[in-house]
């Protein structure tokens, strides 16, 4: 079943292309690895993708709902974590929201500090907090705008795990990076 179809797209950002012919199509399990030097557009199209900014031209299809993990973790900051996480999953209209962000939080290891207000966290921690907002959302595509900036290796491994288990249970992603990361299979799309 197909979650994302994207075809013929052109990016614009102020005015300037940054990329056109963008013909992309994600099943579940699916993978794409969006890749090119800074400014080329990589987190623009991840914002087409989402719905978040039009395309110049070409059209997106999104079949399912969408969890977006962008620059900012997009989470109150004056709230304990898990508040905060339980705030986004009581949105999905998905039940079980205390569960699935228990289950998020122990993927990105950040179990521990469940209590602490989120303005409290490091980089880090506040990147693998937005991991696990997308992780909590029970979203069958998720579209990752740099996902491993600011995290140490062994964060790294759990993210790629993370993603691993997603694309396992029959989920698709999107990743914008600089950084190497393991995405098997995954449709590469350089910019």
């Amino acid at each position: 079943m197909t979650l994302l179809a994207a075809r013929g797209l052109a990016v614009a950002r102020g005015g300037r292309l940054l990329a056109e012919g963008v013909t992309l199509e994600l099943a579940r399990g699916g993978a794409a690895l969006v890749t090119g030097a800074n400014g080329a557009g990589k987190s623009s199209l991840l914002r087409v993708l989402a719905g978040l900014l039009a395309p110049a031209a070409g059209t997106v299809e999104r079949f399912g709902r969408v969890a977006w993990m962008g620059e900012a973790a997009a989470l109150d900051p004056e709230r304990a974590l898990a508040d905060a996480l339980r705030f986004w999953a009581a949105q999905d209209d998905v039940p079980a929201a205390d569960t699935r962000v228990a289950a998020a939080l122990a993927a990105v290891a950040l179990e521990d500090i469940a209590d602490v207000p989120v303005r409290l966290l490091s980089t880090g921690q506040r990147r693998r907090a937005a991991l696990a907002r997308v992780a909590a959302a029970s979203a069958p595509l998720w579209l990752l705008d740099e996902p491993a900036s600011g995290l140490d290796a062994a964060a790294v491994a759990r993210l790629e795990l993370l993603i691993e288990g997603h694309r396992g249970g029959g989920g698709a992603v999107v990743v914008a990076t600089h950084q190497p990361l393991a995405l098997p299979d995954a449709t590469e799309v350089a910019l």
